[in-house]
């Protein structure tokens, strides 16, 4: 599903580089739940970045589903992200004046969608997730945990073949928590790739491997 080779990015700011992978190599097979740690500066986030095609890289080979990524347009990497990839952040990313069930549509707006049938498809999602009766409630008016499943419904609409969770549960309490990656394995057990960016090691645990960064290398490759 995912492969990636010698993968190295840096950033420049003013006269200054930083070299923040180096020479990354991973395969992650269709239908794995894997989970990657490592300490605020070590890769990981950029490294997410990159599998979502939301950053460019410097250099190295990136397949995804058999595709190499490589300098792609804005328009083609919006377009294989909506068609290949689910998102869910850490700060839900809901936009605030629209309601839960406008929230999930989204992603089928752009897909050019018709928003009867877009809104009807966000209905059931948000009853898959037992939100139905919030469907009509702006994010403010939503506990952290009802966000996240919102944000979730939201990722799964496109159908993708590979969820992204940066720090799915960092806003989130304990017991809230377990509810969320109950939930992952849920849509995991379906066939969709599920890779998590954590810091927490009980969440880290719950994945099927933990690919440990550190310095913009990977040290560590834990099957759990």
């Amino acid at each position: 599903m995912i492969t990636i080779n010698k993968i190295h990015k840096s950033y420049v700011t003013g006269q200054n580089s930083l070299h923040v992978l180096k020479g990354i190599d991973l395969n992650i097979e269709a239908g794995e739940m894997i989970s990657i740690m490592g300490a605020s500066g070590s890769g990981k986030s950029t490294l997410l970045n990159i599998l979502g095609i939301l950053d460019n890289f410097d250099s190295g080979a990136y397949y995804l589903n058999g595709l190499k990524i490589d300098r792609l347009t804005e328009r083609k990497a919006a377009q294989l992200r909506n068609k290949m990839l689910g998102f869910v952040f850490q700060s839900f990313n809901l936009v605030s004046f629209k309601n839960a069930m406008e929230n999930v549509a989204l992603p089928l707006y752009y897909q050019d969608v018709p928003r009867k049938k877009r809104n009807m498809i966000a209905m059931e999602y948000l009853e898959r997730m037992g939100l139905k009766d919030w469907a009509h409630h702006l994010p403010n008016e939503m506990s952290g945990g009802q966000k996240q499943r919102v944000a979730i419904a939201r990722a799964l609409i496109g159908k993708p073949k590979v969820i992204l969770a940066d720090e799915p549960t960092g806003a989130l309490d304990s017991t809230t928590s377990l509810e969320v990656m109950d939930l992952l394995h849920e849509i995991n057990a379906t066939g969709i790739t599920v890779i998590i960016v954590t810091h927490e090691l009980d969440i880290a645990k719950r994945t099927g491997k933990t690919i440990r960064i550190t310095d913009g290398n990977i040290t560590e490759i834990i099957k759990n």
